[in-house]
């Protein structure tokens, strides 16, 4: 896996027991070894270009996909030399590729979503069989082709319920488990895209540490109300975004906007960056909060997982919001349910793997909004 944070790849190597594709087949895996490759400098710039229209962009989206299925197989190498298994033991490898283009829905109602990949240059590298390309099934079916971990998470919490999974990455994403046969979700808006890419800027690191400078700052409660107007958080769902509709010019946008328009007049200078990377980490907890109001008032608990769920200052933030919204939950991490919180995502696209080879579908049409179940991937033979 390698999202939206655009900070590594990511890998698990698992041993299914049990599928769980019922709630009377629970899921049951052991999970033997955990790998990452950071994203090198010039190959996350590459990346980030690819999200709005450039020059050539065929010759770099091209070579972003082989750099790609370079660190795959780096992560695949040292997955399987950790416990020394040959390639041939190996079912198939689950790769999410990289969204460079999120926009489901438009164009006469077929949209399209763009994951980078090059899948046939992987499983000729590892010598094994790779299954790529999970989102656009649902996509052509009329759906969002996101989030598609709820069933994944049902699986995983098999019958727990009703019970909440929270991802926070470049995004964050709900899974909302009613019942055992009852799923939805959704994403919920920006996660750590805003805060990582403010803090790159004016901090020069790749992201805040535990929140620290957040914490440092002073929310500004004019310019949070002002960037909660973004049309997304009022759309019904089913409901997808990505670096489409949040990124770091659209926050240049409204910062212009605050000081021009809703500052108060006594404010000569602008607002100070840590005031800003405060005002956007409540942006992520008070929009999380806002949708489980509205989608799971009676939520019991909220497992939490990906980098966000690392950062406390965050963490506490999305406490506060889940109060100030009437939320009586209980928030605690993946680690109790056996997978680390940077392991579930990487986790659950191998269980989407997993279910097209067994051909059962992958996606909860609840969730995206598709005609009805797919069997999501494409497979390339090794």
């Amino acid at each position: 896996m390698s999202g939206t944070s655009l900070d590594a790849t990511d890998g698990v190597l698992i041993e299914w027991h049990s599928p769980g594709h019922t709630s009377q087949d629970a899921l049951s895996f052991t999970l033997h070894a955990r790998a990452s490759v950071p994203l090198s400098a010039a190959h996350r710039e590459a990346i980030l270009q690819l999200n709005s229209p450039s020059f050539n962009e065929l010759h770099t989206s091209s070579l972003a996909a082989n750099a790609l299925a370079l660190d795959a197989a780096s992560v695949v190498h040292d997955l399987l030399q950790q416990i020394a298994l040959p390639a041939h033991a190996i079912a198939a490898v689950g790769l999410h590729g990289q969204t460079v283009r999120h926009q489901p829905g438009l164009y006469d109602g077929y949209g399209y979503t763009v994951q980078l990949h090059n899948a046939s240059l992987l499983a000729e590298l590892c010598g094994i069989d790779v299954i790529t390309d999970f989102r656009r099934r649902d996509v052509a079916a009329g759906g969002q082709g996101a989030p598609l971990v709820p069933a994944f998470h049902a699986a995983l919490l098999n019958g727990q319920t009703p019970t909440a999974v929270l991802n926070i990455g470049g995004f964050a994403n709900l899974s909302l488990l009613y019942a055992p046969d009852e799923i939805n979700g959704l994403d919920t808006g920006p996660g750590n895209v805003l805060l990582d890419a403010w803090c790159q800027r004016h901090q020069g690191t790749a992201f805040d540490p535990d929140g620290q400078w957040a914490a440092s700052g002073v929310v500004i409660p004019e310019l949070l109300n002002h960037l909660l107007q973004h049309p997304y958080f009022a759309l019904p769902a089913p409901k997808s975004t990505g670096r489409d509709d949040f990124h770091i010019h659209w926050l240049d946008q409204q910062l212009a906007h605050y000081a021009q328009h809703i500052a108060p007049s006594d404010a000569h200078k602008p607002p100070a960056p840590a005031d800003v990377q405060a005002t956007l980490s409540n942006l992520t907890a008070h929009s999380i909060a806002a949708e489980l109001h509205t989608a799971m008032p009676n939520a019991e608990h909220l497992w939490v997982c990906g980098g966000g769920a690392l950062n406390r200052h965050l963490m506490l933030r999305l406490e506060a919001a889940c109060h100030t919204h009437g939320l009586r939950i209980h928030i605690q991490n993946t680690q109790a349910l056996g997978l680390d919180v940077m392991d579930v995502e990487a986790a659950a696209f191998g269980w989407l793997a997993l279910q097209h080879l067994q051909q059962q579908p992958g996606n909860c049409p609840a969730v995206t909004g598709a005609r009805g179940p797919r069997i999501l991937g494409c497979r390339y033979p090794r």
